[in-house]
């Protein structure tokens, strides 16, 4: 990977980048596809929405979200008409359980989540509930690994076993398909199928998942399920968001024309974007909205985004989709986990002692990403050593590491410079803390 020196465009300054599942690179297409979204822009003002520029292979500014769609489609295993490219994560989680969190305070009121959950998703679920008068120390479940309590490794067993245990009371489940501290793949269609056999709803957070491992929603029977477009999928900070919604729950079945608009669709809070394209600039306050997931969508989306994204999700096609990628990613993963645990004697005997993955050594339940957990009192000290080699990975405080080769443009070479460094690193902490 190439750090721009930022001057007159140079990439003269190299440095091996192994955190694209903080923040993906920016493919070179990007440059282009944005250059003429601006050119559209400036040529065509608000023609832009209708009118394609001659040469230019964007669409419409009408058709931009149509378009993500088709390509973000196949790498989550959807449809077309399942998937919609808007809002940002936890906004697209928030709309989600707006339609389909339906709590009986004398029934089925609980949302099951896990204990260690990135952040937002907690304060997601700690939100609605008190949005619909509940209080989250009745109403949240937090899972805990009884067998892996440190680092909180759920097994799909233990899972089950919650799933079962409060069925009378759980009305939603939300998990991550990769668990963003730890790397664990999570067995989605497994532990979906178990939630519906007790009528619990399923949302899947894919932030770490989609665009790093296969996916097939709709075959695996998903309910929803919510991701982010910055990291494996390149799609630049804070880039525009994405949903699924199963077309079983995305059904419009009264016709455009009917004038009962509280019939019909699973009620969500609405935008006009939602609506129609054929009565969209109708302006009339008859919301009819589209069929499938693309009926969720609130406000016009930043074109910018979109094509942003879109620029990505091209190179995704080429390079032969998830499937194609995910070979290389489990070869790629394998060797890093080699290296710093294999006698190359890349890393000593004494620094092997101040480290150990606790991501799961089994391929099937793991992405791209390793997570190393230092001794505690490391974590400064090697990330400051290995910025100073010109590596770049990801803290997650107060002692993992997390580190992540992509395949869509990390090498096994930045492997074997990022463990080099990281012995050095390792070095340089137990020295300075005299051992």
């Amino acid at each position: 990977a190439t750090i721009d020196a930022g001057s007159g465009g140079s990439t003269t300054d190299k440095c091996v980048y192994l955190c694209g599942n903080s923040l993906g690179l920016q493919p070179k297409r990007t440059q282009t596809r944005l250059n003429q979204y601006l050119a559209t822009w400036a040529t065509q003002g608000v023609q832009g929405h209708f009118k394609p520029l001659e040469g230019s292979p964007l669409p419409t500014w009408l058709d931009a979200d149509e378009r993500a769609a088709q390509l973000i489609a196949p790498i989550v295993g959807a449809s077309e008409a399942e998937v919609a490219v808007m809002q940002t994560l936890t906004a697209n989680l928030h709309l989600l359980m707006s339609a389909f969190y339906r709590p009986d305070i004398n029934g089925k009121h609980k949302i099951m989540l896990e204990s260690k959950a990135f952040p937002s998703d907690h304060f997601a679920v700690e939100t609605q509930l008190r949005h619909h008068g509940l209080d989250p120390s009745t109403s949240m479940i937090t899972l805990t690994s009884a067998s892996s309590p440190e680092d909180n490794i759920l097994t799909t067993s233990e899972i089950i076993s919650a799933i079962t245990a409060h069925a009378s009371s759980t009305a939603l489940l939300l998990l991550p398909g990769i668990q963003y501290y730890t790397g664990q793949l999570l067995d989605i269609p497994t532990i979906t199928a178990h939630a519906h056999k007790h009528s619990i709803f399923v949302i899947w957070d894919l932030a770490h998942a989609v665009g790093n491992v296969p996916l097939h929603l709709h075959d695996w029977d998903v309910d929803a399920a919510a991701w982010c477009s910055y990291k494996y999928l390149n799609g630049g900070p804070g880039c525009i968001a994405g949903m699924f919604v199963h077309s079983r729950n995305s059904t419009v079945t009264r016709a455009i024309t009917d004038e009962k608009p509280e019939e019909g669709y699973t009620n969500r809070l609405a935008g006009w974007w939602g609506n129609d394209k054929r009565t969209r600039f109708v302006m009339a306050n008859k919301f009819h909205p589209v069929k499938g997931a693309a009926g969720f969508q609130l406000s016009n989306p930043s074109v910018m985004d979109i094509t942003s994204l879109s620029a990505s999700l091209e190179l995704f096609h080429e390079a032969g989709g998830v499937g194609r990628l995910r070979e290389k990613s489990v070869r790629l993963t394998a060797f890093l986990e080699e290296l710093l645990l294999g006698e190359e004697g890349i890393v000593g005997e004494e620094e092997s002692s101040l480290f150990r993955i606790i991501t799961p050594r089994d391929p099937e339940q793991r992405g791209a990403q390793l997570s190393l957990m230092l001794k505690p009192g490391l974590l400064e000290t090697v990330m400051r050593e290995l910025e100073k080699r010109a590596v770049i990975v990801d803290e997650r405080r107060p002692d993992v590491i997390r580190v992540a080769p992509a395949p869509l443009y990390n090498t096994f070479e930045d492997c074997i410079g990022f463990v080099e460094a990281f012995a050095a690193a390792l070095k340089v902490a137990r020295a300075e803390r005299g051992t």
